[in-house]
């Protein structure tokens, strides 16, 4: 699926917002990596901060982007689109709704900023 600029692309990460969340999913990362469930954290942050490379890509790139916890997700989306989908997850806001533009399974087999950055490419134009 191909995107426009003018449209809205969204991050929508496998885990809950807030302090106490965030902590608890770094600590996750440290002590139990391959249990981690949100690929989309793990590729995009590291243990305390943003990924450089991806940073550098976010700022750069021109597009608009929302980066959403599942339970920001929910409050605002829930209504309209219920529990269709499963996290982590990239869409697209779209005339018709919501558009998948990179799955749960693909995001899952990503291992770097450079191969989400990539996939990203691949399906955006500018």
């Amino acid at each position: 699926m191909k995107t426009k600029s003018r449209q809205k692309i969204l991050f929508v990460y496998n885990a809950n917002s807030g302090t106490r969340n965030a902590i608890m999913d770094s600590m996750h990362k440290v002590f139990s990596p391959s249990t981690y469930d949100c690929s989309l954290c793990d590729i995009t942050f590291g243990i305390v901060s943003e990924n450089r490379t991806w940073k550098k890509f976010r700022q750069e790139s021109g597009h608009s982007m929302v980066f959403l916890h599942k339970d920001e997700f929910a409050k605002k989306y829930a209504s309209k689109f219920g529990s269709k989908f499963d996290f982590p997850i990239v869409l697209v806001v779209g005339e018709n709704g919501l558009e998948v533009l990179i799955t749960t399974e693909e995001l899952n087999g990503l291992k770097t900023a450079r191969g989400l950055i990539r996939l990203l490419k691949e399906r955006i134009s500018k």
